[in-house]
């Protein structure tokens, strides 16, 4: 449309309900999806086009739309998959469009970047540093100044040094290096006849072009990737784009690796440590299809995706997937969603699925392929229990005296151990032993944690830092505070004093992240270490070639929770950890350490039995009500001043409408009672399940408007109970 009587109605990435009004200015070519850029205010702003009217008579006070960009317009799937989330979790269509804006350096369009590649001339000065440098820079292609810096392990001051000298010249690069087409035959993998089956199912379901879910239910190790695999080769070949997500921690070298030896091209990455460069491009390279694969967190589910043709969850089952913060959105969940107004597949991948998926294949709607064996084992983890009130520790160990054996005659045989506690830091608590005094967060209601090797005091909530202090804050007596429980940190110091010639490894997200954490896990991975020490992150689908044995030092911390999943978590967590044993040539086996052998889990976990035990999950979940047999949804109230907080949170209360098959439980404190000096109340929303929760929560809140400090957050399909 290009005429005065044009509106655009552009939705811009604030808070806002819907789009805003802009009169398109004459000779302006606009269509639903073009990115613009409109005042707002004294600001400029980038927005999109969610429609386009013709009205004669048009407003004269609207505003002009300032500027259209020249690159594909956001397709009607993402608008309507923005649209929809929107209204599932009550949230502002402008909150979900931010998501989708989170490169703004991607519209500024191509730049130029500045290489270097060595001349003829030497410098007037050599040095080992610059030799280094014009070796490397002589070897192949022109390279920026940090790649080229890093690569010869200098400073760029040294790159610039060679460059004034004439021993490097400068060159433009393309502003944005091309992403490669997938060589779909470049390295296929040998499967197994019950991989062939399995891959032939999916792709399948890929050929039929039509909207379909499928779990691919396999035990760990039994080569779900390579099969998953297969299905993004045939989306690939059908000319479609497709999208892996992982747990962010997953996203590994060497796992990335094997994505390019399948496809013979690095996948695009998609996490929150990509350099903003990277992420520009990545943005553009989805928006404008010729970025074919993406390896992602689930954050890339927001990518504007111009032909997407599968999605692939893989550890379907990962709470990482739920978002609290900001929008609080499933991944796994907008992703089947996704693939139904895209009307493309879905394949959900996990040796330990969850509840809400398995309900889901239980009534139909998911199909299923199964891998029962190990790829070329076919034997499973063997798993015992080490039932800790029956065995004597010395005080102050963690590491039973069956445990300690284990491991002992495991890296005499020179293999690989892994002890799992799931907690980070030293310590979780601090007490003072002459007045018993607790050390915790000014901030929220919680305990400092000790991190020992960094010497500081932290909350996991909020992250407030502190120095261990000298003597107790409270009764001011020196050399009392004492460390209460263990935490990764303080088993590695244990195991380094029993077992002085392992070389240990501590995988713990509080220890490194990003390029760190992923080399810890390679080398790892290549032997460097035999015995690793972690936290739940050990669980999430890394292999392990060298790993005979794995100990579990706590299984009961997850079943004192109060969470409603806290035994379908623990079941997945306890399984998911065993199942890194015994992945290479020799067979692996796990050893439980617990209080509660006689759980039904731990029971399970014995045998093996895993249906059993979720049977009766299942059975629990449903004469319960809740979730997959019934709904929850959680509304959050919180504010500076408790008093205040508080009869705000009543007050809403005594509003809520009486509506059948809908219990309001609440408002109550939460169980973190604050969290950032914010005094926090919840209300719990029970429903049936095909009660429309979101109409009921929209009557409720329609005219709520919180004042001053407080504020209120819905969070529909809560996973998170602290």
């Amino acid at each position: 449309m290009t005429r005065d009587s044009a509106i655009a109605e552009v939705l811009l990435p604030l808070a806002l309900d819907g789009p805003y009004s802009y009169r398109v200015p004459e000779g302006m070519a606009l269509e639903p999806g073009s990115y613009v850029i409109v005042p707002l205010g004294p600001r400029q702003m980038i927005g999109v086009v969610w429609a386009l009217k013709d009205e004669a008579g048009t407003d004269k006070t609207l505003r002009d739309v300032g500027e259209v960009f020249d690159m594909p317009p956001l397709p009607e799937t993402h608008r309507r998959f923005i649209d929809w989330l929107s209204a599932y979790y009550l949230e502002p269509a402008g909150n979900v469009l931010r998501m989708v804006l989170r490169s703004p350096g991607a519209f500024e369009g191509p730049r130029e970047q500045i290489a270097y590649r060595a001349t003829e001339s030497a410098p007037k000065r050599m040095t080992p540093q610059r030799a280094r440098v014009l070796e490397i820079a002589r070897e192949g292609f022109a390279m920026r100044a940090a790649e080229l810096a890093e690569a010869a392990g200098v400073g760029t001051s040294v790159i610039k040094a060679l460059a004034k000298d004439g021993a490097l010249e400068a060159v433009a690069l393309p502003a944005l290096k091309r992403f490669p087409e997938p060589d779909l035959n470049a390295g296929g993998f040998a499967l197994s006849k019950d991989q062939q089956a399995a891959a032939e199912a999916l792709r399948a379901v890929v050929a039929q072009r039509q909207h379909k879910v499928m779990l691919l239910d396999g035990v760990t190790g039994s080569g779900k990737t390579e099969v998953y695999f297969e299905a993004m080769a045939a989306a690939l070949a059908a000319g479609g784009q497709v999208l892996l997500l992982l747990p962010e921690i997953a996203l590994t070298q060497p796992f990335l690796e094997r994505v390019e030896r399948r496809f013979g091209c690095e996948p695009a990455q998609w996490h929150s440590d990509l350099r903003p460069r990277e992420r520009e491009r990545v943005w553009r390279g989805v928006a404008d299809g010729t970025a074919k694969i993406v390896v992602g967190a689930r954050s890339a589910l927001f990518l504007p995706w111009k032909k997407l043709k599968l999605i692939v969850v893989d550890e379907e089952h990962e709470s990482a997937y739920k978002q609290d913060d900001g929008v609080p959105y499933h991944a796994r969940d907008m992703a089947v969603l996704y693939g139904s107004i895209g009307k493309f597949p879905v394949v959900l991948s996990s040796a330990t699925p969850s509840l809400e998926t398995l309900v889901n294949v239980d009534r139909g709607r998911y199909g299923v392929v199964r891998l029962t064996d190990r790829h070329g084992r076919p034997e499973l983890p063997e798993i015992g229990l080490i039932d800790m009130k029956r065995v004597t520790s010395e005080p102050g160990t963690w590491i039973s005296p069956p445990l300690f054996d284990e491991v002992k005659t495991t890296l005499e045989q020179g293999d690989q151990a892994l002890l799992f506690l799931n907690r980070r830091g030293y310590a979780p608590l601090t007490l003072c032993r002459a007045c018993g005094h607790r050390l915790e967060c000014p901030n929220c209601a919680a305990s400092l944690v000790e991190h020992r090797f960094r010497r500081q005091l932290m909350c996991h909530h909020c992250g407030h830092l502190e120095p261990m202090p000298k003597d107790c804050p409270s009764c001011h007596t020196e050399g009392k505070m004492v460390p209460v429980g263990p935490g990764v940190e303080r088993l590695a110091e244990e195991a380094a004093v029993r077992f002085p010639e392992a070389r240990i490894a501590i995988l713990s997200s509080d220890l490194s992240r990003g390029t760190l954490l992923r080399d810890a896990i390679r080398d790892v991975e290549e032997g460097q270490f035999n015995l690793v020490i972690g936290t739940q992150l050990v669980a999430k689908g890394h292999h392990f070639p060298h790993l005979t044995l794995v100990g579990v030092v706590d299984a009961d911390l997850a079943l004192e929770s109060s969470d409603p999943r806290g035994g379908e978590r623990t079941w997945a967590l306890m399984a998911q950890v065993a199942g890194r044993a015994g992945r290479g040539a020799k067979p692996g086996r796990a050893l439980v350490q617990t209080y509660l052998p006689e759980h039904p889990l731990m029971q399970a976990l014995k045998k093996g039995d895993r249906d059993s035990y979720l049977n009766q999950e299942k059975a629990i979940r449903e004469n319960a009500g809740l979730p997959p047999y019934g709904r929850l949804a959680a509304i959050i109230i919180s504010g500076n001043d408790a008093a205040e907080t508080e009869r705000f949170a009543r007050s809403l209360g005594l509003i809520a409408p009486l509506v059948d098959g809908i219990t309001v439980l609440g408002p109550a404190a939460a169980p973190i009672a604050m969290v950032r000096g914010r005094h926090r109340f919840r209300f719990l929303i029970k429903a049936a399940r095909e009660v429309n929760v979101q109409a009921f929560l929209r009557l409720w809140l329609k005219d709520v408007k919180p004042k001053g400090s407080l504020s209120l957050q819905v969070d529909v399909d809560p996973y998170n109970f602290l």
